[in-house]
């Protein structure tokens, strides 16, 4: 299993061909052959570092527009082998490059803090060479993802404009605990040194369990400085600029196709993107922006079932044509009908359609509150736990036990690659630590498709836990598939940019980023919502003692209290899309 979607990763296989609709196929750049492959060319950067890249181009006189990924996961992959034939064989330059300090690049690779000046300098150099039209594209998913935001953010003058997928959020947006999750560590194995590692070398079920989260390299038996840095800036410092973008959208001036799934593990960042660049980008490019979401994992548009949900035989699309017909659209001006096309396209679970839309959110959702009820007894499926629209009045709260030796798990995949799917969470839910709020059968189809927030009255016996929760969808036979979760540190419930430690036994509001969803609730489906203080390995155990994060293996139990009154209507905002 590890192999396998380290594959869909590395390999960068993230288009796979199948049937597609609403395109026009014979309004796009015609195959041509042969191509040519110029192997370790040597690109220098402003500091005299010569990056490595294999330049992919159709074996004829003439120019053509570029397309430009740049990797840590090696250039010479399937994946780029792939890609390069497929974009020369169409009339482009496809440069497949190794970023600084991995693969045949020289220097150090520090995650991200080199990615913005050398894609600036990559960018030029595909511009101006020979065969170039000087226009420039990017492309590329999750780390290759990030690069081109980091790139596009320094302006250089010939990028023209990208294909983001499943691109990762500035830091602490997917994963607020100020600590690194136990299943990054894996990622930073992997990419250490130049090659890629041997996933198959380490026991990673059992690593997640380390103690502290600090020394876990020396569990691996890897030395790892730039995981151990982690730990000196485990809230919003000087230290996390670099890696910033997603406050720097007015100063990208491009086209961009956004790709993501709803069940990737970065999900988050792909919406929020497309909302910050048709609101803060350069006013010209604002409506220039297009999203596709699809029922994916981070391997986006792999497979059609996940776990065991099938979505249908359309949830696998032409990913290879799509954004074929963007390119020729941005950088050949080819009139295809790409910039006339809606500017949303996703993938409705539960009903299994593709739907196009104008905007994200939808203007015309309805922001609806569902609150927890119960007479204090919501602990496990078998609680008295209920979800209404009804506010609450006169209710005792509901309480539960965490020990950080024994988390609530988290389904999920023992690779870095993929955390969660449309999993069947019963067996997690008969737990006492978990609280369930179930909603009465809808009677209508009813989608909800948008942003899910939950706000939360909670206390605690410890001066530092976590709340999480999870949105549920329970099918008719009790299937609970999981759609969106999400997580609070209460050490940062007002914000990343610093820590406050909360008082034992004291009512605080708590507000959880559920991330988002698009699923229609069928008649006779109900809506749940689960409450917890873990979800492992998802995030790092909080172990309650307040100390600095991931430098102490002590922990101790919290006796945790969620409050549902009238002074206090702990509740699920949904997004109902009428």
């Amino acid at each position: 299993m590890i192999r396998r979607i380290l594959l869909l990763i590395v390999a960068f296989s993230f288009a796979t061909c199948g049937s597609t609709s609403a395109q026009q196929p014979d309004q796009k750049s015609a195959k041509t052959s042969p191509i040519k492959i110029y192997f370790g060319q040597k690109i220098r950067m402003r500091d005299g570092v010569e990056l490595s890249a294999d330049v992919y181009r159709p074996d004829t006189d003439g120019r053509f527009p570029c397309i430009l990924n740049r990797t840590p996961y090696l250039k010479n992959s399937a994946g780029s082998l792939k890609f390069g034939r497929y974009f020369a064989e169409h009339g482009y330059v496809f440069v497949a490059m190794d970023v600084r300090g991995r693969g045949d690049s020289p220097g150090n690779f520090v995650p991200y803090r080199h990615e913005g000046k050398d894609g600036y300098d990559s960018v030029e150099w595909c511009a101006t060479q020979p065969w170039s039209t000087g226009k420039v594209g990017t492309i590329g998913g999750s780390y290759n993802g990030k690069t081109q935001w980091l790139t596009a953010v320094e302006q250089p003058p010939h990028l023209t404009t990208m294909i983001a997928m499943v691109s990762p959020s500035d830091p602490f947006v997917e994963f607020p605990t100020g600590e690194p999750i136990p299943v990054d560590a894996s990622w930073y194995y992997l990419t250490s040194g130049h090659v890629l590692q041997n996933m198959d070398a380490a026991d990673w079920t059992e690593l997640n369990w380390h103690l502290p989260l600090l020394t876990i390299d020396e569990a691996i038996g890897m030395a790892m400085p730039e995981w151990r840095e982690l730990f000196n800036h485990t809230y919003f410092d000087s230290f996390w600029e670099a890696e910033q973008y997603q406050n720097k959208f007015d100063r990208v001036q491009v086209p961009v196709l956004h790709i993501s799934g709803w069940y990737d593990d970065e999900q988050v960042g792909t919406p929020l993107n497309f909302i910050g660049m048709t609101t803060k980008g350069a006013p010209s490019v604002r409506n220039s922006q297009k999203l596709l979401m699809g029922p994916w994992p981070h391997g986006i548009n792999s497979t059609s079932k996940l776990g065991d949900v099938d979505f249908g035989p359309t949830a696998i699309i032409d990913l290879n044509d799509t954004m074929l017909r963007w390119y020729d659209a941005w950088l050949k001006g080819i009139d295809n009908g790409v910039k006339s096309e809606a500017p949303v396209r996703i993938f409705v679970m539960g009903s299994n359609q593709w739907v196009n839309e104008h905007d994200w959110p939808m203007t015309r959702t309805r922001y609806t509150d569902f609150n927890l009820h119960s007479s204090g007894r919501a602990n496990s499926l078998y609680g008295d736990g209920k979800l209404s629209a009804d506010k609450p009045q006169s209710e005792q709260p509901d309480r539960y036990t965490y020990d950080p030796k024994k988390p609530v798990p988290f389904i999920t995949e023992p690779s870095f690659a993929q955390i969660g799917g449309p999993d069947d969470y019963r067996p997690i839910e008969r737990r006492d630590d978990v609280l369930v709020y179930t909603g009465d059968p809808v009677t209508n189809d009813t989608e909800v498709c948008g942003p899910v927030k939950v706000t939360l009255y909670a206390a605690s016996t410890a001066t530092d836990t976590d709340f999480t929760a999870k949105l549920i969808d329970v099918w008719p036979d009790g299937f609970a598939e999981r759609l969106s979760d999400g997580i609070v540190r209460a050490r940062f419930r007002k914000g990343m940019d610093k820590e406050e430690l909360i008082q034992p036994e004291t009512i605080y509001e708590y507000r959880i980023d559920a991330w988002n969803t698009c699923q229609m609730f069928k008649p006779g489906h109900r809506i749940r919502i689960e409450i917890s203080s873990s979800a492992f390995p998802k995030y790092p155990r909080n172990l309650n003692t307040g100390g600095p994060l991931g430098r102490s293996s002590k922990m101790q139990t919290a006796q945790q209290t969620i409050y549902h009154d009238a002074q206090h209507p702990s509740h699920v905002t949904l997004p109902i899309v009428p």
